[in-house]
């Protein structure tokens, strides 16, 4: 019985952080739609704007999707002008990209309007707790970087 009360009082961070992530995507959907972008369309400008250019390839690899899934992200993102894919010159068979002026402008101005979303969904923290939250999720996610896309 002592076994079962014990398991019972373990902490469940990943279904807490699963609830989270479900809420916050949600409302960010939500906020980014007037910017024609969803979620991954950020994830994707957002590593472009820290990295720099990348070849397609290792994008795929960062973004933890299938090459063909990220194909057609990148053709939404080009299509509105906020990437672009050029031929890498070590290997003309190879797209390099490349996150343009516009990308980083809709980047920028789509991060604003999140910044409200995290404040309602992280409502229960005041702004210190929600920096070190945000610290606490860098360190996480720091054994988690993809090599050969610098840091």
């Amino acid at each position: 019985m002592r076994q079962r009360s014990e398991q019972q009082n373990v902490h469940q961070s990943a279904i807490l952080l699963d609830h989270l992530a479900r809420r916050m995507r949600v409302r960010s959907e939500a906020a980014l739609a007037p910017f024609r972008l969803r979620v991954r369309h950020l994830i994707a400008l957002t590593l472009l704007r820290e990295r720099g250019d990348s070849p397609q390839q290792q994008l795929a690899v960062a973004l933890e999707r299938d090459g063909t899934n990220v194909v057609g992200l990148l053709n939404e993102l080009e299509a509105e002008k906020l990437v672009e894919r050029i031929r890498s010159p070590q290997d003309r068979r190879r797209h390099v990209v490349r996150l343009t002026a516009a990308g980083v402008r809709r980047l920028s101005e789509a991060e604003a309007v999140l910044v409200d979303v995290e404040r309602e969904v992280f409502a229960a923290l005041d702004a210190d707790q929600r920096e070190s939250l945000y610290h606490l999720l860098r360190q996480a996610m720091a054994g988690q970087e993809v090599p050969g896309m610098g840091d």
